[in-house]
């Protein structure tokens, strides 16, 4: 295992490379630039940037000084273009560029945001409590109702309750995320009836003023909402892949003969079909709320004015705050395919019969 374990870490540094490669290629043709924004911000048409950047950073340096109306106004000179290509470090090649990020990367240096006075990694940790809640308590909810209920459709298969069961996860499946978190704010956020949950932020103003256990309780009380409009398709996906799953184990032989052998019913289920059938379901934790996680829905946090990382990559898409976009970039395909080895993990730990060990790779 431990071989295993290091041809799939080594496998990572070119799996990551080809990603960042393949990326900053892409991001080279694409028009309206950081340096584009700054100029169509001095001649006042740089709506999107002017909300981004009104606090700081290389591009708040220009914004706030006082020729830069003039400036827009008559023509910028080629001297003050070649100063910013400079500043941002656009006067060099594509490909040194790329090396000299790259190698900052390798030593976790991931530079400032172009339009905030605030580094990369600063700016994920500034957002991260607001993805790690909705990734979190979204995955644990469907985790822990979707499978008790997958279970219970496949033993009750072709019942009543599988049959109205089905048509709710449907339901719930065909209702997209963000429609339901409206439906959510108009009947529980004070829309049109009742005013039981907060409508925006993760807290509440007087945060610091309460006690432990009000602190936990306000916590909860802002993002219950957030967290049941992000589970709600996921909780149909998993209730579904459960029962198939269950479903295909119990037809087995090694079912049939454990029930010949005289052992109860739920002997059988969660002695014997449980492990077989959870294997998918539970090895593939990580990686599914690392995908949530990462994810973090943008019109979720716009709905419920949640500051993640959702709305942190949309604005830094943009506004095209390349350290931003480049560096979330890394971080987190870095991290995705660690928790794939996680994954894999986790798949000897519930089942120590599979051997990767004797894979080719």
């Amino acid at each position: 295992m431990g071989a295993y374990i290091l041809r799939r870490l080594a496998l990572i540094i070119p799996t990551l490379l080809g990603i960042m490669i393949i990326n900053f290629s892409l991001i080279q043709f694409v028009p309206g630039g950081p340096i584009e924004q700054i100029i169509a911000q001095m001649e006042g048409e740089g709506d999107v940037f002017r909300n981004i950047a009104g606090g700081g950073g290389e591009a708040g340096n220009f914004q706030g000084e006082g020729e830069s109306a003039y400036l827009g106004a008559r023509g910028l000179p080629p001297e003050f273009i070649e100063d910013l290509e400079r500043q941002f470090g656009f006067d060099k090649p594509p490909v040194e560029r790329f090396f000299d990020m790259i190698w900052g990367y390798l030593r976790f240096d991931f530079g400032e945001s172009y339009f905030r006075s605030i580094s990369v990694v600063e700016l994920i940790v500034e957002k991260m409590p607001v993805s790690i809640s909705l990734g979190l308590w979204s995955t644990l909810i469907a985790y822990l109702v979707s499978i008790p209920l997958g279970i219970r459709k496949a033993v009750k298969d072709g019942t009543p309750f599988d049959t109205y069961t089905s048509g709710a996860i449907i339901i719930g499946y065909a209702i997209p995320g963000f429609l339901f978190a409206i439906l959510l704010l108009v009947l529980f956020a004070g829309g049109s009836y009742w005013q039981i949950f907060p409508l925006r932020g993760l807290t509440s103003d007087n945060w610091e003023e309460l006690s432990l256990l009000g602190k936990v309780a306000d916590y909860f009380w802002h993002i219950t909402l957030p967290v049941l409009a992000s589970t709600i398709s996921a909780f149909a996906t998993l209730t579904l892949l459960t029962k198939n799953s269950f479903l295909d184990e119990i037809k087995k032989h090694y079912v049939i003969t454990a029930r010949a052998k005289g052992l109860g019913e739920r002997r059988v289920l969660y002695g014997h079909v449980f492990r077989n059938a959870m294997l998918i379901v539970i090895a593939s934790f990580p990686a599914v709320f690392i995908g949530v996680f990462f994810g973090g829905s943008l019109i979720i946090e716009t709905i419920f004015s949640l500051d993640g990382l959702g709305r942190l990559g949309y604005e830094a898409a943009v506004a095209r705050d390349y350290p931003v976009v480049f560096g979330t970039l890394y971080i987190f395909g870095l991290l995705g395919l660690l928790m794939g080895l996680v994954s894999d993990l986790m798949y000897v730990w519930i089942d120590p019969r599979i051997d990767f060990e004797t894979r080719e790779t």
